[in-house]
């Protein structure tokens, strides 16, 4: 190999340029993320999708257009504004040459999602179809594309009111099996109705509005009851709505310039930080920040302008100034500053008015700090006794990264790769361990069945060794943003104690740790049910239809073998799939949904109602018209 290599001529031939919609189409993940089949809300499908939107809602937040229209049919999605309309010279660059747009001068667009220039390229590269039409002043122009390719264009006269359409189909060939969830798509128009108040966004027919901004979207999907009600606070390019229930965790939801941040940023670390210091000064009191948070519910959204996202996806912010000019040098104050000295009038104030509220507000304070310092000195104690029985070393194989001491700043790479997967067995967990690639991936491996966290109190949870090995693991003991780990992978066999394993697994997340599950860090690792094979093929199944149709294809002397444990397929197998295409079912959860309820009624007593409806869900249709539930 390495003579190959060096054989291998390096001239000016090596040198190969990518413009536009081929380098798109060549990366994908440097403009969408990940590209994906639509059952995770991250899904590149999704991230297209808000591309087109968003410069609709950067249309309407400088003044242009009061409705926008989505249509969405057999994964073709249309998308109307009623704005100015893009200039109607500029349409085919608009929408096809990367860095064109009219983001860059913040006269035009003061505070819009994004200013790179890219993402209606990339939406335009990545659809099998893609056409825009822009009405202005009387007159159509409008073009027709192909994966990122010019078919036609045409300028006419036009009756229709100003604004743009735009209409595309994401390509089958980028996005393997891929379809819309319209749950995920009617989310999305929820928020933004919740982000731009007055706006209607006409999805399908249903039409989302919003009068009161965040306090509706934290009335409309809080789950739990809360302890008090929600307080709503608005400054000037702020706003922000908290309140406290008895779930674990905290649930807050975060926006820049109206777009969802599901992995937070600069502004909710400072929003996190000011409400804790605030509620703080106002008691005069030492409670730690933990204490003041656990239980929020809330929501936090400013406008700056510029933002820097710590991806194309804009689902992070980076950004540090409420503006910043790095070519002039010249920025504003720091989003920390900003979001504190907001926070901590507004809400000092709210709760010198509202004196009603304090001393629940304070009783649940002490109510967390107690039972805090009561698990953590029960915690401490477990880790001590599993160190000294050398229980502790052998639960977790970890990764390179964590394990060297000198690589202390973790790349963009590593971050985003960074796995550990929770197995049972010495088998499962040995097979994982062999096949990984040991620069990112750890293994932490279960002794048997953990317990039921639903059933059990907060203490005989704290006293389990396998779950406080766990949590120690993770990093999580002190502070989510400590979490070591970008994904949490649940990988148990294909069998009924493997998925009683993993219902327990999740069960203790959604109890305590609900907010890794909201940023989507835990999933399931799907396996292979099947191996086919026949002298010269071998395919994996993960399905029985999936086998059916390999054993038709390689014939009736195809030999066909039933994975039902991990620790049956070698290692050498493994590999491919737990790599880079390993399929991931992200564990979701909405924030509309209750938590208590669902683990009642996955993980209570009500096992009647439980059976009736896992009889009901595995059968067919036509058993079920048959069958008598």
């Amino acid at each position: 190999m390495a003579e190959e290599i060096l054989q291998q001529a390096y001239d000016d031939s090596s040198i190969v340029t990518l413009e536009g919609a081929e380098h798109i189409r060549r990366r994908p993940g440097m403009y969408i993320g990940r590209l994906g089949d639509g059952r995770n809300p991250s899904d590149g499908i999704y991230v297209l999708l808000k591309e087109i939107i968003d410069n609709s809602i950067d249309e309407y937040a400088m003044g242009f257009g009061k409705v926008i229209k989505v249509r969405l049919e057999d994964n073709e999605v249309s998308v109307r504004d009623f704005g100015r309309g893009i200039p109607l010279d500029s349409v085919v660059k608009v929408v096809s040459i990367l860095n064109t747009g009219g983001k860059f001068d913040d006269k035009v667009f003061k505070k819009s999602v994004g200013l790179n220039g890219v993402g209606t390229k990339a939406v335009n590269a990545l659809s099998e179809r893609f056409y825009v039409c822009s009405y202005r002043d009387g007159e159509s122009s409008w073009a027709r594309f192909e994966r990122g390719r010019l078919v036609e264009q045409g300028r006419e006269a036009s009756g229709e009111k100003n604004g743009t359409l735009v209409v595309f189909s994401p390509d089958p060939k980028m996005f393997i099996g891929f379809n819309y969830n319209v749950e995920t798509v009617e989310t999305m128009m929820r928020n933004y109705s919740y982000l731009k108040r007055g706006l209607s966004l006409d999805f399908n027919g249903t039409v989302y509005k919003s009068e009161n901004g965040l306090l509706d979207l934290v009335n409309e999907t809080i789950s739990e009851t809360p302890l008090y009600p929600p307080i709503h606070l608005e400054g000037e390019d702020i706003e922000v709505v908290l309140t406290h229930g008895n779930a674990y965790g905290e649930n807050i939801a975060s926006f820049v310039n109206g777009q969802n941040t599901r992995e937070g940023g600069t502004h909710l670390a400072a929003f996190r930080e000011a409400v804790a210091k605030t509620i703080k000064d106002f008691f005069k009191k030492n409670y730690l920040p933990e204490d003041c948070r656990q239980g929020i519910v809330g929501a936090v959204s400013i406008q700056i302008q510029e933002p820097t996202f710590e991806a194309q996806t804009k689902t992070k912010l980076g950004s540090l100034y409420v503006w910043d000019k790095q070519d002039s040098g010249e920025h504003g104050p720091t989003i920390r500053t900003f979001v504190n000295d907001f926070v901590s009038k507004a809400l000092n104030d709210y709760l010198t008015i509202h004196k009603e509220i304090v001393p629940i507000l304070e009783e649940k304070i002490k109510s967390s700090q107690k039972e805090r310092e009561e698990i953590a000195g029960i915690q401490k104690k477990t880790r001590e006794r599993s160190k000294r029985t050398s229980v502790y070393n052998s639960k977790l194989r970890d990764c390179r990264y964590h394990l060297c001491d000198k690589r202390t700043e973790k790349t963009e790479e590593f971050i985003e790769k960074s796995s550990i997967f929770i197995t049972e067995g010495d088998s499962a967990s040995g097979t994982i361990t062999k096949a990984r690639d040991a620069n990112f991936q750890a293994v932490f491996s279960l002794r048997g069945k953990p317990i039921n966290c639903f059933k059990e109190s907060h203490k005989k949870v704290a006293e389990n060794e396998e779950l406080n090995l766990l949590i120690n693991a993770l990093g999580v003991e002190d502070d989510l943003e400590n979490l070591r780990y970008n994904q949490i992978v649940v990988a148990t066999d294909a069998d009924d104690d493997g998925m009683h394993i993993r219902m327990l697994v999740v069960t203790f997340f959604m109890k305590y740790y609900p907010d890794l599950i909201r940023r989507g860090h835990v999933h399931i690792l799907q396996t292979p049910l099947f191996r086919v094979r026949n002298r010269k093929d071998t395919a994996y199944c993960y399905s029985p239809e999936e086998k059916e149709k390999s054993v038709e294809k390689m014939g009736k002397d195809a030999e066909i073998t039933r994975f039902k444990g991990l620790g049956e397929i070698s290692y050498s197998e493994f590999k491919d799939f737990i790599g880079d295409g390993m399929r991931l079912d992200p564990v979701s959860l909405a924030d509309e949904e209750s938590i208590s309820d669902i683990m009642t009624f996955y993980m209570g007593d009500n096992t009647p109602e439980r059976q009736r409806f896992i009889r009901l869900n595995l059968r067919s249709e036509k058993e079920m018209e048959d069958v008598d539930l």
